[in-house]
């Protein structure tokens, strides 16, 4: 079957009969990985652009295009090639924390937009992101994990799930270890389910210490599409749960 086929195949099927697939091609722009730019952005159009490999990046507030990105090299962590730092095993085995996945999206991606980042002003997660990906979380393509700490949210983070590829977007953290421990116990549930690699996209020194390295563009998008019409061998939000409470 042809590329464009088979995403659209694909589509469909996770998305719904309203998918309109929008092929985006993937040339060197020379500009970092950056491909283009819309007017517009849609839950439709964004998730053609994670099937070919793709993802919006702008800064809303500013008044930018809404702009499509394909590093190269690409920052991906193969859940086989997990490292969990021994401070967070630790942290584990006591951990306050109750954790949920998928309870409270809305609430997680709000605190994502909210989370003062060194060296940022402002969010990439304006108004129209937040619509798009709530959209996407209803259609059950978008998901969230939750950290509670005496019933508030204590942290989380959030992303995107096609077949055994997880595309990591953003967390947040209001209490010490909070999506750390998330990440480490989703990362666990994910291999658990037969996930097989965590997309993040560019480089960052948290997810570097668990493992994620550098790969280039073309190895990550044929990576990919042989792992996106995979399929995972358990519920992926009950083994997070089951795993998660055995710690409590």
């Amino acid at each position: 079957m042809e590329s464009a086929e088979w995403q659209k195949q694909l589509g469909r099927e996770l998305f719904g009969a309203d998918f309109e697939f929008a092929h985006f091609p993937v040339k060197d722009s020379g500009r970092r990985g950056l491909l283009g730019y819309t007017a517009d952005i849609t839950p439709s159009l964004v998730f053609s652009a994670y099937l070919q490999g793709i993802f919006p990046w702008y800064n809303e507030d500013e008044g930018d295009p809404v702009l499509w990105w394909c590093p190269d090299p690409r920052f991906v962590l193969p859940v086989d090639e997990l490292h969990i730092p021994h401070s967070i095993d630790r942290f584990l085995k006591h951990t306050p924390y109750t954790y949920t996945m998928d309870k409270a999206f809305s609430d997680v991606i709000k605190g994502c937009a909210s989370m003062k980042r060194p060296g940022q002003e402002g969010t990439w997660i304006g108004r129209q992101m937040l619509d798009v990906y709530k959209n996407l979380a209803a259609r059950g393509i978008a998901h969230s994990v939750e950290v509670w700490h005496n019933g508030r949210l204590a942290g989380g983070l959030y992303g995107i799930l096609v077949g055994q590829v997880f595309c990591g977007e953003s967390m947040f953290t209001v209490e010490n270890n909070s999506s750390k421990s998330a990440f480490v116990l989703f990362s666990r549930a994910f291999k658990k389910c037969g996930g097989r690699l965590i997309d993040s996209q560019v480089y960052t020194d948290n997810i570097a210490r668990y493992g994620a390295h550098n790969i280039s563009r073309t190895a990550f998008l044929h990576m990919e599409s042989q792992l996106l019409a995979g399929t995972l061998c358990r519920n992926l939000r009950e083994t997070f749960e089951e795993s998660a409470n055995t710690l409590i």
